[in-house]
């Protein structure tokens, strides 16, 4: 039987733990192509704890030497929100491959255009911020570096832009670019498609060997984009594998599958699931994020960074509903 000096001792020790237990203020990335919030949404985002939506506007990609916007957004009439919008724009790393020095002003003009144009369509209530995602390389570098700079100077608004794993591991190749804040995207830590036992949304273990110099990175301010989404990988006969967005391992309880392991299972007969038609004896992986793993990457974080913003990715009622955010 424990002593009262000791019931006390532990009622102490538990209080100070948990009073040392950083709450971090959050937000969403929204990354469908039509701004649209059901119920759910609505509710997880009106419980986020800043003020603001980071909204994909459009995509910019290059075929035959010419930009191209892709993905533009939509909005459904019945939208609205009292979060600020900040638009993301994900720019491909090939839109700057042999790209003219001419060229670069005239992309940043165009990407400037036609996010005010979408703005003013939708009447969003814009934050005065541009997120740039692209995942550039040491051959791009100088040239997307260029890039943000010109925007900045066009737009005359605060430019950001994503870092991702390898570009804080290898920052003396990539460079350390024209801004003042970052967003760290800390999931897509390798490709789906490849035969590997590891979790490509998140490999823990793999983040803290890229992260470790964290803390020396040149830029303070980081915010940190923890994944909450999930998906199917789906292998057919000859080991190609396509992916299923949005499935989670309760999606494997069906008599048509049988259950290989916890996250894995194949295909009994053939037939339509999740709206893919998938033959007998393809087997679906389901990969997906629990909380315990996302506070351990955010304890590991914590060490390294004095304070950090989270932005999860991404808002969808299919990943926020029993969340624990």
């Amino acid at each position: 039987m424990k002593t009262p000096g000791i019931l006390v001792l532990s009622a102490l020790l538990f209080f100070i733990s948990c009073s040392e237990k950083k709450i971090h203020p959050y937000a969403f990335y929204y990354w469908k192509t039509k701004l649209s919030l059901d119920v759910d949404e609505k509710k997880a985002l009106e419980r986020s704890t800043t003020p603001y939506l980071y909204t994909r506007f459009f995509d910019v990609d290059k075929s035959a030497g010419r930009f191209r916007p892709v993905a533009m957004l939509t909005k459904d009439p019945s939208f609205n929100t009292g979060k600020k919008i900040v638009p993301v724009v994900f720019i491909t790393n090939r839109t700057f491959f042999q790209i003219q020095h001419q060229d670069i002003a005239r992309l940043a003009k165009s990407v400037n255009d036609l996010i005010g144009k979408k703005a003013l369509q939708f009447r969003l209530p814009v934050h005065p911020e541009i997120q740039i995602d692209c995942d550039w390389t040491e051959g791009t570098r100088e040239d997307y570096f260029l890039f943000l700079k010109e925007l900045r100077k066009i737009s005359r608004k605060e430019i950001t832009c994503t870092l991702r794993l390898h570009q804080v591991k290898d920052k003396a190749r990539t460079g350390i670019p024209p801004v003042s804040k970052v967003y760290l995207m800390c999931y897509s830590t390798s490709s789906p498609l490849e035969n590997s036992k590891k979790n490509s949304i998140l490999d823990t273990a793999l983040l803290k060997n890229y992260l470790a110099g964290i803390n020396e990175y040149p830029i303070r301010h980081i915010k940190i984009a923890l994944p909450i989404y999930s998906w199917g990988i789906v292998t057919n006969h000859l080991g190609k594998h396509r992916l299923i967005n949005a499935m989670s391992r309760k999606d494997l309880e069906n008599t048509s599958f049988k259950r290989i392991s916890e996250a894995e299972a194949e295909v009994l007969k053939d037939g339509f699931y999740f709206g893919h038609y998938l033959n007998k004896g393809f087997r679906i992986k389901i990969e997906e994020i629990p909380d315990g793993q996302l506070r351990d990457v955010t304890g590991f974080l914590e060490r390294k960074i004095k304070h950090f913003d989270i932005i999860y990715y991404q808002l969808d009622r299919k990943f926020v509903t029993g969340r624990e955010l």
